[in-house]
């Protein structure tokens, strides 16, 4: 099954065109990563996921996620989980741990009064925060914890609908080293449990052994797609970002030095 199909659409972002005539297809058979600079449209991507922006209507263009073109918001949910930084700011101080994961449950930025959260959701909550190690912080606002633990609560806000495929955006910005590589294991093991994963970055070193396909993106054009050991090349990367680079591989991951 494919998880995203983008055939021949138009994207505009005010009046500025941000993708034309541009398709793209994920399926669940790997885990993938969308790999490109500032500007190369990977925003305009977590958008479209997110329903925040929509194609020009135009017969010859589609755009389906999970072969469908029109879906009900709920159960868009229980199938693909993004996880962005940017959900870190849209929180109240006042908000604690436990309302942060509670919010997935409605994909609002807190929880209000005429929404219901019976004995089933909190003990969904109880289970994703268990399986996070954060079940220690569920009182304490979410303003006064580190970005590290921030990044947790929102990955268990997406993980509280169960989805298939989770989106992550950028997954380790802002994050110290040893934090960054502990939150990549969190990655790593939930692929192991099953889930699909798009990874959208312009970090190499965010990519783990586990995904397989990479995809570059550049001025909103799919410039390489294919198996990560033949995209991710010297070549390639100096392509991608016009600057010299030379990548280096070790257990699995990749990093990138000055070429």
């Amino acid at each position: 099954m494919n998880i995203i199909d983008f055939q021949n659409i138009t994207v505009f972002q005010g009046r500025n065109k941000v993708l034309e005539d541009f398709s793209l297809t994920i399926d669940e058979s790997q885990s993938t990563v969308i790999l490109g600079p500032n500007g190369s449209g990977k925003t305009t991507l977590l958008k479209l996921l997110n329903r925040e922006l929509y194609i020009v209507e135009d017969k010859a263009s589609s755009l389906k996620i999970f072969e469908k073109d029109r879906w009900n918001v709920d159960e868009l949910r229980s199938n693909l989980g993004v996880v962005s930084q940017h959900l870190q700011y849209g929180y109240s101080n006042s908000a604690i741990g436990l309302y942060v994961v509670l919010s997935g449950f409605y994909s609002s930025d807190g929880i209000w009064q005429h929404q219901e959260f019976d004995d089933r959701k909190l003990d969904r909550a109880k289970e994703v925060m268990d399986l996070l190690a954060i079940s220690h912080l569920k009182d304490r606002e979410f303003s006064t914890m580190s970005t590290g633990e921030q990044r947790k609560f929102l990955l268990a806000r997406s993980l509280v609908n169960d989805p298939a495929v989770l989106v992550f955006d950028e997954p380790t910005s802002g994050l110290d080293m040893s934090t960054c590589f502990q939150y990549l294991e969190i990655i790593r093991e939930l692929i192991s449990m099953g889930k699909k994963v798009i990874l959208v970055t312009h970090h190499i070193h965010e990519i783990p052994p586990e995904v397989t396909r990479v995809i570059l993106l550049k001025e909103g054009r799919v410039i390489e797609d294919g198996d990560k050991d033949q995209i991710l090349t010297n070549t390639n990367l100096t392509n991608l970002f016009d600057w010299p680079i030379k990548v280096i591989k070790e257990n699995g991951y990749y990093q990138a030095i000055p070429g």
